[in-house]
């Protein structure tokens, strides 16, 4: 099935075929592709310059491009730079056509963005065997990423020489605009400089290093985690809370509303008559209640119950 996308774009149903976006200014090398892909039951865009590939990319976010590198105007190196600047659009595999099979060209298309190239004449089983592969690939890295947004854990990854995101989640999209201010995809200095520093310190640290962010009652906690190239880390981000805390002991420990709160605030070294101040309560009512807590956790003291805690909710931790 072959979509053309007016002004505004049309919804595309995903749930039967993966979208496939083909870029080429040769009417013949459209049509051999389209037929192919039709046939193997892709829904195929196709763009005969580089600023319509932009465009239908930014409208449908197709799974995968197959990008002519050389064309009038804006060439396909070009179009893959801006792609891979947009985090909408910088997670989709980009496959490069091409006739240059020279050594710069080849590096080219590589430098700007593109995971494969296949040459012309175009071979359309061969393009279809790419084509399942890295869509495949691309999924499973979406689903994982997807997964992590719904617990919680936003991801994305930096590049150490300007800063610039990659890529990210739509939760760390929301996080670096509520916590950073951050329009564009470009993380602050601060987080850059955390960065590099972390970066360039010797493997083997017992765990990722964190920095917190502090807004009011909220606190958002980036956790450096690995390289995924040459000049680029992945950073995980997840947002904690006293309410997300107190919520999060509720389920861990199968806690009353109240007996998670006295126990969030013994984590934080807070005594039963501090306690009971916040809470508008009595001592002797939270003395109760913490040994009610005793009794769940299985520990005989504060110090126990406040050591169990942090271990089964691990953003009790973060400072």
């Amino acid at each position: 099935m072959t979509v053309l996308l007016p002004e505004p774009a049309i919804r595309i149903d995903r749930s039967a075929s993966d979208v496939v976006l083909i870029v080429d200014d040769v009417p013949d090398n459209l049509s051999v592709l389209h037929d192919a892909l039709d046939e193997s039951g892709y829904t195929v865009l196709v763009a005969t310059n580089g600023d319509g590939a932009l465009q239908r990319a930014a409208q449908a976010v197709p799974d995968i491009i197959l990008l002519d590198a050389v064309m009038p105007g804006m060439d396909g190196f070009e179009v893959a730079r801006r792609l891979k600047a947009q985090p909408e659009t910088a997670h989709i595999p980009i496959v490069f056509m091409t006739g240059l099979t020279e050594t710069e060209h080849v590096v080219a298309a590589f430098q700007a963005g593109g995971v494969d190239y296949v040459t012309k004449p175009i071979k359309p089983k061969e393009v279809l065997a790419r084509i399942t592969t890295h869509v495949q690939g691309a999924r499973l890295a979406r689903q994982a990423r997807n997964a992590l947004d719904a617990f919680g854990h936003a991801t994305m990854v930096v590049r150490l020489a300007d800063g610039r995101v990659v890529w990210q989640t739509p939760l760390a999209r929301r996080f670096l605009q509520d916590y950073l201010g951050c329009a564009e995809p470009v993380v602050p200095a601060s987080v850059l400089e955390w960065v590099r520093a972390h970066a360039a310190a010797p493997a083997g640290a017992q765990e990722p290093p964190k920095m917190s962010i502090v807004q009011g009652p909220r606190r958002l906690v980036l956790a450096l985690h690995e390289p995924t190239g040459d000049d680029e880390w992945l950073l995980v981000m997840r947002e904690t809370s006293d309410a997300a805390a107190i919520e999060a002991l509720t389920h861990a420990f199968r806690l009353t509303a109240r007996e998670a709160e006295v126990l969030y605030w013994v984590v934080k070294g807070k005594t039963n008559r501090d306690i009971a101040d916040i809470l508008g309560a009595s001592p002797a009512t939270v003395k109760k209640h913490l040994e009610h807590v005793f009794e769940k956790l299985g520990v005989e003291t504060r110090t126990a119950a406040a050591g169990l805690a942090i271990s089964r909710v691990g953003q009790l931790g973060h400072r």
